[in-house]
């Protein structure tokens, strides 16, 4: 499928300027005739037929701008890039002190290019069969007990405009487990208060129907009325979360509001947007919940990637079982003997 011209010119333009950082003037005049080209078709592809968003094109945009970067420098045109060049690369990103996850990702970047040129005949076989990264074990998130999430909460004043909106949030993002994105992209047509209802849009713009909870609901209620006014100071929106002259919250924006809530307790000075993403998962499956259900809620494409969570949960069975199993007990007391 081929991209419109709109939109090929718009994804060329945002992948350049992205890059201008990486390259030099001459570098990117180079390019035009081999890697330029190619990448741009690459991202318009993207953007059409996987309906990526601004941030994932930006950082596709990043990775293959490197990648061109490193071929112009060794002389490589894409119809001459094999797997030797491209393991040149992956050893060139560990020297840089690239971690495994980060060259994992410049390595993912590289093969859907690849798989492109392949599939538009520049290159006759794909040289990126065959080539692994040493696994790695995958860190686990870090999470807060209910008992942190209701501290976080209480620490938030909601008798003024701002804090009944960021009461509304923190209980949206724990109560619901929306990405970031979701949350302050949240518009109010998609809000179903009555229903008790969302409906989010999460990557590629897939839709999927979450539940939201009496806490939420409530705080979502008190927001909705006077302090949202009074934030909007007589504008519109069509934004659900509203900052100053009424303009819709940001990603930075929220991530501000949260750490300065935080800061009130020294003990969750490391939490992000995405542990209360990661927090609600974690209690959902200790509750005993189904890992399909989370899954949908979660909008994960696969479910490999909710099962990290089963690992957290596993963490807190055995912690139960220690605590409150008479056998536990007796060995705990018995030093751990058999």
């Amino acid at each position: 499928m081929k991209a419109s011209g709109a939109i090929s010119g718009q994804v060329s333009a945002d992948r350049q300027s992205l890059s201008a950082s990486l390259v030099s003037a001459d570098e990117l005049a180079s390019r035009d005739s081999g890697w330029d080209a190619a990448i741009d078709r690459h991202l318009a592809r993207l953007a059409v037929e996987r309906g990526l968003s601004r941030n994932s094109l930006d950082a596709y945009g990043r990775d293959l701008a490197d990648f061109a970067r490193f071929c112009i420098e060794q002389g490589i045109e894409p119809e001459s890039l094999d797997a030797a060049a491209i393991i040149t690369y992956l050893e060139r990103l560990a020297t840089r002190g690239l971690g495994p996850s980060s060259q994992r990702r410049y390595l993912a970047s590289v093969r859907g290019l690849v798989h492109e040129l392949v599939a538009r005949g520049v290159l006759s076989r794909d040289p990126t069969v065959g080539i692994k990264l040493r696994p790695h074990p995958r860190p686990l998130p870090r999470t807060l007990s209910p008992r942190d999430i209701e501290m976080l909460l209480a620490a938030i004043d909601a008798g003024t405009a701002r804090g009944a909106r960021d009461r509304a949030m923190l209980e949206l993002a724990y109560g619901s487990g929306l990405r970031v994105s979701e949350l302050v992209g949240l518009g109010m047509h998609q809000l179903d208060l009555s229903a008790r209802m969302l409906a989010a849009f999460g990557k590629g713009g897939k839709e999927r129907i979450v539940p939201v909870g009496r806490a939420a609901r409530r705080a979502l209620k008190l927001y909705l009325g006077e302090p949202r006014a009074k934030l909007l100071k007589g504008r519109s929106s069509a934004a659900v979360f509203v900052g100053r002259g009424g303009r819709p919250m940001t990603r930075q924006g929220f991530f501000k509001t949260l750490k300065g809530w935080a800061a009130s307790d020294p003990r969750l000075s490391w939490v992000s947007p995405h542990t209360l993403r990661h927090s609600f998962a974690t209690h959902l499956l200790e509750g005993g919940a189904d890992l399909r259900a989370v899954q949908e809620m979660l909008g994960h494409s696969d479910i490999s990637t909710t099962q990290i969570y089963t690992h957290l949960s596993k963490s807190h069975l055995r912690k139960v079982h220690r605590e409150f199993h008479p056998r536990a007990i007796t060995d705990k007391s018995a030093g751990g003997g058999q």
